[in-house]
């Protein structure tokens, strides 16, 4: 029988935490208490409306009912469950710990939900700039006192006011002082009107983040460009239930043009010890792009390549990290960690969402995790999490 190696914490780097209907309501300041996001009844269906608009389903969140089971994204998350339908460890954070508890599971990163995965659903909803600031930070001091309570078990990642470069750094050095342990960033900052990442502007938000140890994370569809691998990449044809199956694992596409163009842009030769996170996007794809990143750049930019202080491909080595849930590396996971870095890669369950590992996370993945060396168990089901973020 299957056994994982002995002393193994596990960590789950990735999982999401559905907004609960009050977040921003029970924090606004007096006067603002209708123009932040609150859930209106429309049409019988629960709606999320900021400054009079709607800008999504106040749903579930998830595909696991209170019984644990999951259904169908079309059945669920994306067809007719409200946040009543799901199982409440989804929303609420005591629920959450219970469940970890049952599970064997130490902590969880979070990331949000209707907010948009990067916050841009606040964004693309909100015109007013005090408003739109007040939501971001009205958000992170609610996630701030969900790791508060549970005793930096669950640690979310804040979201950042992406349209504004000087307004991350602040709300960086706020979020540090609230404890948080890294932060959430939009893949795609252009779209709300600032600059691409690789552009020296954003300077001073790698500097804080750097010098803050708040590792930058960068989640699948946490923009609205990335969000279009999901709505685009499937033939028009295909079956309504295929849809979501080809949408999501397309978007793991974008993750590589993330790593393509930090490492190309030189950022980290300007900020060495800035630590970047690929969430949910897997890591299979990592050994083939490292090659490919450094023969492309050698054949296409010699010059530019020369500029780098490293090959393109030690950038992921020295300052990125990806996490993983269902690969098996086609029986040979030791082989593709090996290939990746095994101090570079991190264990998911992806809860409550329609591929995460569910019911019993930990025993679906203990096969092929006890094909591992003993140390690399370890460390990708726990270790290089609990150093990443300081647990």
């Amino acid at each position: 029988m299957a056994k994982l190696a002995d002393g193994l914490r596990v960590v789950d780097a990735d999982a999401h935490m559905t907004e609960r209907h009050d977040l921003f309501t029970e924090r606004a300041p007096k006067g603002y208490e209708d123009r932040v996001p609150h859930v209106e009844r429309i049409d019988g269906v629960d709606m999320w409306v900021i400054e009079g608009k709607t800008f999504g389903k106040a749903g579930s969140g998830g595909t696991v009912d209170h019984d644990g089971k999951k259904h169908a994204f079309r059945d669920s998350q994306g067809g007719s469950w409200g946040i009543k339908d799901v199982h409440p460890a989804a929303w609420d954070p005591k629920e959450r710990i219970r469940l970890m508890d049952e599970l064997g599971i130490q902590a969880q990163v979070l990331y949000p939900n209707a907010i948009g995965i990067g916050g841009q659903n606040l964004r693309n909803s909100v015109k007013d700039p005090i408003v739109l600031r007040l939501c971001v930070e009205l958000y992170n001091d609610a996630m701030a006192e969900v790791q508060e309570e549970s005793g930096n078990r669950l640690l979310p990642m804040p979201i950042m006011p992406a349209w504004d470069i000087d307004a991350c750094v602040a709300e960086a050095k706020r979020c540090a002082e609230l404890g948080y342990r890294g932060v959430n960033m939009t893949a795609d900052p252009q779209d709300s009107g600032s600059p691409d990442l690789g552009h020296t502007a954003w300077d001073p938000f790698w500097e804080v983040c750097a010098g803050l140890n708040l590792p930058v994370h960068f989640h699948i569809g946490a923009s609205q460009t990335s969000l279009s691998y999901f709505g685009t990449t499937y033939w028009p044809s295909q079956d309504d239930y295929v849809k979501p199956a080809i949408g999501g694992a397309s978007l793991f596409q974008n993750n590589s043009r993330l790593l393509l163009n930090s490492a190309y842009s030189g950022m980290f030769d300007r900020h060495p010890t800035l630590q970047m996170v690929s969430v949910e996007s897997g890591i299979g794809w990592v050994p083939f792009m490292l090659e490919a990143m450094d023969y492309e750049l050698a054949e296409n930019a010699p010059k530019h390549a020369d500029k780098l202080q490293k090959l393109p491909s030690e950038y992921f080595r020295d300052n990125w990290y990806a996490t993983f849930w269902f690969e098996t590396g086609r029986g040979d996971l030791q082989h593709l960690i090996d290939q990746v870095g095994e101090d570079r890669v991190m264990f998911e369950t992806d809860f409550p969402h329609p591929t995460c590992l569910h019911p019993d996370p930990i025993e679906q993945v203990t096969e092929k995790i006890s094909t591992l060396r003993p140390e690399t168990q370890r460390k990708v089901m726990g270790e290089n999490a609990v150093k990443l973020y300081r647990i």
